[in-house]
């Protein structure tokens, strides 16, 4: 499992005082809003940048951020583009909550049969509730509700997720 967790997307700048305009990555935008540190990415691929958060506060559909020392629109400009980061273990979730990263590559199992349907490649979003995209061996994909009557239950740890399936999902399967 990952050690650090994308949180969202600096789209833009605020004002010439060094806010960005982030596009955040979560279910909630006063999610990111919670954290008093963040992270990038440094020129070696590793998430090990730390940035303190002066301030942030939600404004429509994103978040803006203040970060400390970043203080000027240029200096703000030159932070378009950037992914930003969380450290996982600064999170907390709900029972029965789950981070989509530690989802995704996930071994799909029939709780009755013990089929293997494939790997979670995907995790859609649909308001109601989430959709796994599962996609077999062969590269065929298939889409489950998450539900508590088809996900039955899921193991971070082991990376698998038990369902009874829809009856139809899985016709004419591989």
């Amino acid at each position: 499992m990952k050690k650090y967790l994308e949180i969202g997307k600096i789209v833009g700048t605020h004002n010439i005082k060094g806010e960005v305009r982030v596009v955040p990555w979560c279910d909630e935008p006063e999610f990111l809003c919670e954290f008093s540190e963040l992270y990038f990415i440094d020129d070696e691929n590793k998430v090990n940048l730390k940035l303190k958060v002066d301030f942030s506060r939600v404004h429509k559909s994103l978040v803006l951020l203040k970060l400390h020392e970043i203080d000027t629109l240029e200096q703000a400009r030159q932070l378009i583009g950037k992914i930003l980061y969380i450290f996982k273990k600064d999170v907390k979730l709900e029972n029965g909550r789950y981070f989509i990263q530690d989802i995704i590559g996930s071994t799909v199992y029939d709780i009755d049969t013990k089929r293997n349907y494939g790997k979670i490649t995907k995790v859609l979003k649909t308001g109601a509730n989430d959709i796994y995209e599962v996609t077999s061996k062969s590269g065929k994909s298939y889409l489950i509700p998450v539900v508590s009557t088809v996900v039955i239950d899921v193991d971070i740890e082991k990376k698998e997720i038990l369902i009874r399936p829809i009856e139809g999902i899985f016709e004419n399967a591989d």
